[in-house]
């Protein structure tokens, strides 16, 4: 199995990968597994409805299969496929949702999400349902912009800010970003409103490179056995 982390874009737009990559780019050094981003060009160009959330999951599963990864991240923000592609890997997947989630409640006790679009509320909080933390969340603001606006460095910037402040104003001691397109903003939106703000494929990446390191003094045992 490689040791490489892979990150899956699992929409097709170019700027949200790019995007990714660049968030990501912080977790890079030496002696830690690789980090890779890709994304599935199959896929929409966002993903906005159920129809898009479930159709992407055959998509991610035949890509997970055909590339060998020690950890997978889905790079999507409503965790789309996670629980399918499981079931064709023995490495561990991330869906980024969940992840964030657990990383807002490591550091406040109520959170609250900028969702990509009113669509995403309910895949959204269907999740935190699973987890048994809906009752955490306070205050979920949908943007409802383009994904290309999205990724733009600039154009969505004071909406996301009065998102975050007003998650704030809620009583909201942490903001997720509930979009990876989002992810060039992170460190502008928490300056703005005085929490912190969490960056959802940050999260995930973090708990992959935490699995892999974990798993790398069994694999040398097994190695050092099978040379014996």
């Amino acid at each position: 199995m490689s040791g490489r982390i892979l990150v899956i874009n699992p929409n097709s737009s170019r700027s949200c990968t790019q995007g990714i990559d660049l968030a990501l780019q912080g977790f890079r050094a030496p002696g830690l597994p690789p980090i890779e981003v890709t994304q599935l060009d199959p896929g929409p160009p966002a993903i906005v409805t159920w129809r898009d959330w479930f159709g992407v999951a055959e998509p991610l599963c035949r890509l997970v299969e055909q590339e060998a990864a020690a950890a997978y991240v889905v790079a999507c923000v409503s965790d789309p496929g996670v629980d399918a592609v499981r079931t064709v890997t023995r490495a561990p997947v991330f869906g980024p949702l969940r992840s964030a989630v657990a990383a807002a409640l490591a550091r406040a006790d109520r959170f609250g999400i900028i969702a990509f679009g009113d669509p995403s509320l309910p895949r959204q909080r269907r999740s935190l349902q699973a987890m048994g933390v809906e009752s955490r969340l306070l205050g979920h603001i949908p943007l409802n912009l383009p994904m290309e606006v999205l990724t733009d460095p600039v154009a969505p910037r004071a909406a996301l800010v009065a998102a975050g402040r007003r998650i704030a104003e809620m009583g909201a001691e942490a903001v997720i970003l509930g979009c990876a397109g989002m992810a060039f903003h992170r460190a502008a939106v928490e300056e703005a409103c005085g929490i912190p703000v969490i960056e959802p494929c940050q999260a995930a990446v973090a708990l992959a490179l935490q699995a892999v390191i974990a798993a790398r003094p069994a694999q040398a045992e097994r190695q050092a056995q099978a040379a014996e």
